[in-house]
C-alpha cells in the first residue's frame, strides 16, 4: 500500500491544530490568488475597452460625427482608471505589495511550522477520503515512488 509522498507528510510533532491553521492560511492565499486573477482580468478588460473605444471614436469620425468623436477621445481615450493609474499600475502595485507580502507570510509560516511543506491539510484529507487499494484512488501519481507499484 502506498502512502503520500514525503513532501505531503506531516513532520513529527506537528499538531492537528497546526495543520488545520496552515490549511486555513493556504485557503486564504488561494482566495488572494483568485482575486489576483480577477484583477488581471480587469486589467485586460480595461485595456480592451480603451482600444475598442478608440475604434468607436474613429467610426464616429468616419460617420461624420467629428465633434462628438473629438469630445469622447479627449475625455475618455487613454484616461486613467484610478487617480494617476492605468490598470497595469494597479496590477503592479497589488503584486508588489499585498500579494507579495501575503505569499511571503504564508511561506514563512510553513517554513517555521512544517519544514515548508505545502498542502498538508489537503494531503491528509485525501488520505482520509480515498479508497485504499482501488484504481484511481492512489496516493501519488504513477511513477512517483511507491505509487507505481500499486496502492
Amino acid at each position: 500500500m502506498s502512502t503520500p509522498s514525503p513532501e505531503h507528510q506531516r513532520p513529527d510533532g506537528v499538531s492537528d491544530a497546526t495543520v488545520e491553521a496552515l490549511g486555513k492560511l493556504s485557503e486564504a492565499l488561494e482566495v488572494v490568488e483568485e482575486a489576483r486573477g480577477h484583477l488581471y482580468a480587469f486589467h485586460r478588460r480595461s485595456g480592451t475597452a480603451d482600444l475598442t473605444l478608440g475604434e468607436a471614436v474613429e467610426s464616429l469620425r468616419d460617420a461624420g460625427h467629428t465633434e462628438l468623436a473629438d469630445r469622447i477621445e479627449t475625455e475618455l481615450v487613454g484616461r486613467n482608471i484610478l487617480a494617476g493609474r492605468w490598470s497595469f499600475q494597479v496590477v503592479e502595485e497589488y503584486d508588489d505589495g499585498y500579494y507579495r507580502d501575503f505569499k511571503d507570510a504564508e511561506a514563512r509560516a510553513r517554513a517555521e511550522l512544517v519544514e515548508g511543506k505545502r498542502h498538508l491539510f489537503e494531503a491528509e484529507m485525501k488520505e482520509d477520503r480515498r479508497t485504499h487499494g482501488r484504481a484511481d484512488h492512489e496516493a501519488t501519481p504513477p511513477g512517483a515512488g511507491e505509487a507505481a507499484a500499486g496502492d
